[in-house]
């Protein structure tokens, strides 16, 4: 019975990492006091034989998540908000400064490094991921104070 159960459990397991998104190396970034805005990147990858999007994002930590992205026009490097971050069939996408990353506006407290935070993907799917995330003091070269939301 035992066996029985545990090769359930081992299909289960399989079928839902085959057909849901994947993710890895995920954090936030720390804050210092302040500062009303954060933002989280990660390795999206794609395993399955469709393509899937990131849709939205969900945190306990801040008034509302965007997705964004940036773009270089005219030697102006622009940061602005999309609709989906598409992840291809077999494939990755990652999210990372410069890149494709998501926004956290009105943060509620500062974020610490070594403390963890709650995010909630939405997939295009209809599935969602739900991920314990570490907040990491890094250096940035990127102003992450888009405005109050």
């Amino acid at each position: 019975m035992k066996l029985k159960l545990f090769m359930m459990l081992i299909l289960v397991i399989s079928s839902v990492s085959a057909s849901s998104l994947m993710v890895s190396n995920a954090y936030v970034r720390a804050t210092p006091p302040g500062v009303p805005n954060s933002a989280a990147f990660m390795m999206l990858m794609n395993n399955s034989t469709e393509d899937i999007s990131v849709v939205a994002a969900a945190s306990s930590v801040a008034k509302t998540l965007e997705l964004h992205t940036h773009d270089m026009t005219n030697g102006v490097m622009r940061m602005y908000q999309v609709e989906k971050i598409d992840v291809k069939k077999n494939g990755h996408t990652m999210l990372q400064p410069g890149g494709f990353h998501i926004m956290f506006f009105g943060l509620k407290k500062p974020l610490v490094d070594g403390q963890n935070v709650d995010l909630e993907l939405t997939l295009s799917n209809g599935k969602k991921i739900k991920l314990d995330v570490p907040v990491k003091k890094v250096m940035s070269g990127m102003n992450m104070n888009h405005g109050q939301k």
